[in-house]
């Protein structure tokens, strides 16, 4: 029985080009933030570096400390001097890249879909931006953020994905059993790994990420409307 399931953001509730996005997030980035004393391509290498550290994360510190120690490690002190400029950054900024974004109204669907049947949501997306950046996409994707039992940001976690414990995370957190989850996601490596903890997986492919070209035939999957039917069937 299905008692919670999880989202992935970017790619499944919200549709986009990871590239392109990525490459919009560090160039409005770095017209904020190399002004106050960086270079560009030292930032973006300081920022996939700390990036990686989140990623390695074990659990001992949130994703946003270990964020911030490790940037601090490479860039100096210093850029903890304007640690309210990220902030501001993401508050203001950061929502230029609704801009480059799809939409897709069968998101909703999907979640309404969910809430008649009482089952607990969370989204699940990777815990390395700010959660009023997280905020921001679930509004872009057209939901409600009161609609998830919980919303996985740097803040509030301390492990990331494809950490498995990333995963039992939030099922413990939800009060259920990792084989009472249903994980929704478009990233095989990212996503699926859910699977190695007991969880259901779907792989949604309309934004498709199989960055290590790996056999996906195992696996449930399809697009939104693959989904709806598949979610009819077993809640």
């Amino acid at each position: 029985m299905i008692k919670a399931i999880l989202f992935d953001l970017d790619g499944t509730l919200l549709p986009m080009d990871y590239d392109l996005f990525v490459k919009t997030y560090f160039s409005l980035l770095c017209k904020r933030i190399a002004p106050l004393g960086y270079n560009p391509d030292a930032l973006i290498d300081a920022v996939w570096k700390s990036t990686y550290a989140m990623h390695k994360n074990d659990g001992k510190n949130t994703n946003e400390k270990v964020f911030w120690n490790s940037f601090k490690s490479i860039l100096g002190e210093k850029i903890g001097e304007h640690i309210s400029e990220f902030d501001n950054f993401y508050e203001t900024e950061f929502s230029k890249c609704k801009e480059i974004c799809g939409f897709d109204e069968k998101a909703k669907t999907v979640v309404e879909l969910i809430k008649n049947k009482n089952i607990k949501m969370a989204i699940a997306t990777n815990p390395i931006f700010p959660r009023t950046a997280t905020l921001q996409r679930i509004a872009w994707a057209g939901l409600d953020k009161d609609d998830f039992a919980l919303i996985t940001t740097y803040e509030n976690f301390s492990y990331s994905k494809p950490n498995p414990q990333y995963f039992t995370e939030i099922a413990k957190i939800l009060q259920v059993s990792p084989s009472e989850c249903l994980m929704v996601g478009n990233d095989v490596s990212e996503d699926m790994i859910a699977e190695k903890t007991g969880m259901k997986v779907f792989l949604l492919t309309d934004c498709l990420l199989n960055k290590k070209g790996e056999d996906i035939t195992r696996f449930k999957q399809g697009t939104f409307d693959d989904l709806i039917n598949y979610l009819s069937k077993i809640i």
